[in-house]
C-alpha cells in the first residue's frame, strides 16, 4: 500500500493556523473525520491524547507523527498539515513544529498499511525533502512531492537487498517504541542512514506493531560486534548472549545514531549475558535510582490494577444484588448470583498483592524473578511468620508485598552474579533449578523475617486512619482527592489512586471514595464552565467540553488533559480546589466505597450514595466558579 493510498486531498491542508498541540490535534482529527476514516472522532482523540502522555510525538526537526490504533478508526488513513509559522509541540528537541502528520490504525484487520507508514517515517528523515513539503503550494503538490519520494525509496531498497557483503554485518540493531508505528521506523532509518556515512555496515530489525520485519538471523548475530538496541519496551535478548549489546531508548535512535554506531564498534560495550551474570550497568541506558524505581513498581501496579478493578466491581455488584435482610453477617454471599459474582470477586481481588510483587520482581530480574516474586508476594499476603508459617498472625499487606517483590527481585539478581562462574554446560541448570529453588526459598525467607515489622506499620496506619475523626480525616479526604487533579494520570494522580486501593484491602472504604471523587472532578468541571461560561472557551473547546460530562461521570480524569495542556495556570488550580472539596465533603458524609472504578456505574454500591452525588456536584460547582474567575472572556475574533 502506498502513501498517498492513505493520503486524500481533504486531509492535507498546507497552510493551517494553530496555536497549540492541543489546537493541531483537534484541528488534524477534524481533517481525519472529514477523509472518512473515523467512527468516532472523540474517541479517536482520546487515543491520540493518550499516547502523547506516554511520550510527546514531535521527534524533533519540526516534524511531529501524532497517531493512535484504536477501535474509533474505520479504516486506515493519514492527515497532515504544514504550519509555516511553526507551533510549540513538545517536541524532544523543544523546537517548533512545521509538519505534522497523523495516522489513524483500525484495532483489528490487516496491517498492510502499516508498510506504507513505515515509508513515511523513513522518507521524512530526508531533510532535504520535508523542507520542500514544508513549502508545498497546494494539497496536490504535497501529495504528488510524496509519491515522488516513494518511487526513489522503493528503488533503493531493491538496490539496498544486493548490497550485503558475504562477512555479515558489523553492527546489528533493533528498534521498538510502544505503538510500533512511527518511531520504531525514523530510528531504524536514521541507524541505517548514518553506518552508510560512516562506512560502517548495519541491518536494523524493526519490531513494529505489524511484527518484526528484516529480522537478525543467527547468521548476522554471529558475524556482528555489536548489537544496538534502541527501544522503549521489552525486546527479548535470549539470542544475543554472549555478544556486545548496547541498550538505549529509540529516540536515541533517531538523534544519535552516530554517537551510537561509533560507541557500537568502538569495543567499550560490555558483553551480555542472558542466562548468566547479570547485564552490567554500562550495557543499560544511563537512569537514576529513583526513576528504576520507579519503573519498577509501575510495572507492577500496571499489572496489578486489572486485577483489582475487576475483582473490585465484581464485589460491590454481589453487594449490590444481595439482600442485606437474609443474613446481615453474610451480607454479599446470601444469594445464588451475589455469592457467585462475591467468590469471583475476591479470588480476582485476593491476587492483587502477589501480582504486584511478581512483576516488580520480573521488571527488576526478568522471567527467573517472577515466580520468587508471587510466592513472596503470597507469603506477604498471608501474613506468615516463623513462628506461624501459615499465616494469620501479622497484616503485612501492601507495604509487606511491595518490599517481597523488590527483594526478590534483588535476590535473583544476586543469585544470577553468584551462580555466574558455573561451567558453561551447567548454564542450564541455573533458570531450572537454581533460581526457582533457592530464589524461592530465600524471597520466602527474607519476606517472613520482615512481615512482622511491616505488620507493625500497616497496623499502625490503619490505627491512625481509623482515629482520624473529624478536621484530620476531612484534610486526608482533601489531600487524597485534590492529587488525582494535579496531573490526571500521571504519577501524582496514581500514587492516590494506588494508596486508596491498598487500604480496600485494610478495609478502609472511605479513603477510596475520596479518591475516586478528586478523579471524577477535572471533566466535570471542563464540562461545566464550558457550558455555562461558553465565552471564555472557542467553538472546538465548547464541543469538545460536552464529552467531558461523561468521562467525568465515568471516573476518567484524562478527559480534561488537553484543556490543562493549554492552559495549565488556570484549569490545574481550578481541578484542584474541586477535588479537595469533593474528597473532604465525602469524608464529611461518610461516604464508603469498595468498588476501586467505575464512576456513577457503582454509584448503588456506594455508601450514603446521595451525599457522595451531592459531594462531587459541588465539588465540581467550586471548580467551574474558580476556572471562571481565573479565566478571561475570549476577543470576539477567537471564539
Amino acid at each position: 500500500m502506498r502513501i498517498s493510498e492513505l493520503l486524500s486531498l481533504q486531509a492535507v491542508d498546507v497552510n493551517a493556523s494553530v496555536a497549540s498541540k492541543a489546537e493541531a490535534i483537534d484541528y488534524m482529527t477534524r481533517l481525519m473525520e472529514k477523509s472518512g476514516n473515523l467512527n468516532d472522532r472523540e474517541a479517536y482523540k482520546k487515543g491520540v491524547l493518550a499516547r502523547e502522555e506516554e511520550g510527546t510525538t514531535g521527534i524533533g526537526e519540526g516534524i511531529a507523527i501524532p497517531h493512535s490504533k484504536c477501535a474509533a478508526v474505520k479504516r486506515a488513513g493519514l492527515a497532515a498539515i504544514v504550519v509555516k509559522e511553526g507551533v510549540d509541540y513538545e517536541s524532544l528537541d523543544d523546537e517548533p513544529a512545521d509538519l505534522i502528520f497523523m495516522i489513524a490504525a483500525p484495532e483489528t484487520g490487516a496491517n498492510v498499511h502499516l508498510e506504507a507508514l513505515a515509508k513515511l517515517s523513513t522518507i521524512l528523515m530526508d531533510t532535504e525533502f520535508k523542507e520542500a513539503l514544508v513549502k508545498a503550494a497546494t494539497a496536490e503538490q504535497f501529495i504528488r512531492m510524496i509519491d515522488a519520494k516513494e518511487d526513489e525509496l522503493d528503488g533503493k531498497n531493491e538496490k539496498k537487498a544486493l548490497e550485503q557483503t558475504q562477512g555479515g554485518y558489523r553492527v546489528l540493531a533493533i528498534t521498538a517504541c510502544p505503538t510500533g508505528i512511527a518511531h520504531t521506523f525514523m530510528a531504524a532509518e536514521s541507524l541505517d542512514k548514518k553506518g552508510k556515512e560512516l562506512g560502517i555496515s548495519i541491518k536494523v530489525e524493526t519490531q513494529g506493531a505489524d511484527g518484526a520485519k528484516n529480522v537478525l538471523t543467527a547468521e548476522d548475530v554471529s558475524h556482528a560486534e555489536c548489537i544496538i538496541i534502541a527501544a522503549d519496551k521489552k525486546v527479548d535478548l535470549a539470542r544475543f548472549d554472549g555478544k556486545r549489546v548496547l541498550i538505549t531508548k529509540v529516540a536515541d535512535g533517531i538523534h544519535k545514531a552516530e554517537e551510537l554506531i561509533q560507541q557500537a564498534v568502538g569495543g567499550n560495550v560490555p558483553i551480555y549475558h542472558h542466562s548468566g551474570a547479570a547485564q552490567t550497568d554500562d550495557a543499560q541506558e544511563a537512569e537514576s535510582v529513583g526513576r528504576r524505581i520507579y519503573k519498577n513498581l509501575m510495572n507492577g501496579v500496571s499489572h496489578m490494577l486489572p486485577f483489582v478493578i475487576g475483582g473490585g466491581i465484581l464485589i460491590a455488584l454481589a453487594f449490590l444484588l444481595d439482600d442485606y435482610s437474609i443474613d446481615p453477617a453474610n451480607f454479599g454471599k446470601n444469594t445464588p448470583v451475589a455469592a457467585y459474582l462475591k467468590t469471583v470477586g475476591d479470588f480476582s481481588f485476593g491476587m492483587m498483592l502477589p501480582v504486584l510483587s511478581g512483576y516488580i520482581a520480573m521488571s527488576i530480574a526478568d522471567r527467573p524473578g517472577l515466580a520468587v516474586g508471587f510466592v513472596a508476594g503470597l507469603i506477604a499476603k498471608s501474613g506468615s511468620t516463623f513462628s506461624n508459617p501459615a499465616g494469620g498472625e501479622v497484616n503485612a499487606g501492601f507495604l509487606g508485598a511491595l518490599f517481597a517483590g523488590f527483594a526478590a527481585g534483588y535476590l535473583v539478581l544476586l543469585l544470577k552474579k553468584l551462580t555466574s562462574k558455573l561451567p558453561q554446560s551447567l548454564n542450564s541448570v541455573r533458570p531450572m533449578i537454581i533460581y526457582p529453588v533457592f530464589g524461592i526459598l530465600t524471597g520466602a525467607i527474607v519476606t517472613t523475617l520482615i512481615n512482622p515489622l511491616m505488620g507493625m506499620i500497616n497496623d499502625g496506619l490503619t490505627n491512625v486512619l481509623n482515629s482520624m475523626n473529624g478536621t484530620s480525616k476531612v484534610l486526608l479526604g482533601m489531600v487524597v482527592a485534590g492529587m488525582e487533579s494535579v496531573d490526571m494520570g500521571g504519577p501524582v494522580n496514581k500514587t492516590a489512586y494506588v494508596f486508596g486501593t491498598s487500604q480496600l484491602a485494610e478495609g478502609n472504604f472511605e479513603i477510596m471514595a475520596s479518591v475516586m471523587a478528586g478523579g471524577m472532578i477535572p471533566p466535570l468541571v471542563i464540562a461545566l464552565c464550558t457550558t455555562i461560561f461558553k465565552n471564555r472557551f472557542t467553538q472546538s473547546e465548547r464541543e469538545s467540553g460536552l464529552v467531558n460530562y461523561l468521562l467525568g461521570l465515568s471516573f476518567i480524569s484524562e478527559g480534561a488533559i488537553p484543556f490543562a495542556a493549554n492552559d495549565p495556570l488556570r484549569v490545574i488550580p481550578a481541578c484542584v480546589a474541586g477535588s479537595a472539596v469533593a474528597g473532604g465533603l465525602s469524608m464529611v458524609f461518610g461516604c464508603t466505597l469498595r468498588a476501586p472504578h467505575g464512576g456513577i456505574f457503582v454509584l448503588p454500591t456506594i455508601g450514603n450514595p446521595m451525599l457522595y452525588a451531592l459531594a462531587i456536584l459541588a465539588g465540581s460547582i467550586v471548580g467551574c466558579l474558580i476556572l471562571a474567575v481565573l479565566k478571561k472572556p475570549l476577543e470576539r475574533d477567537n471564539k
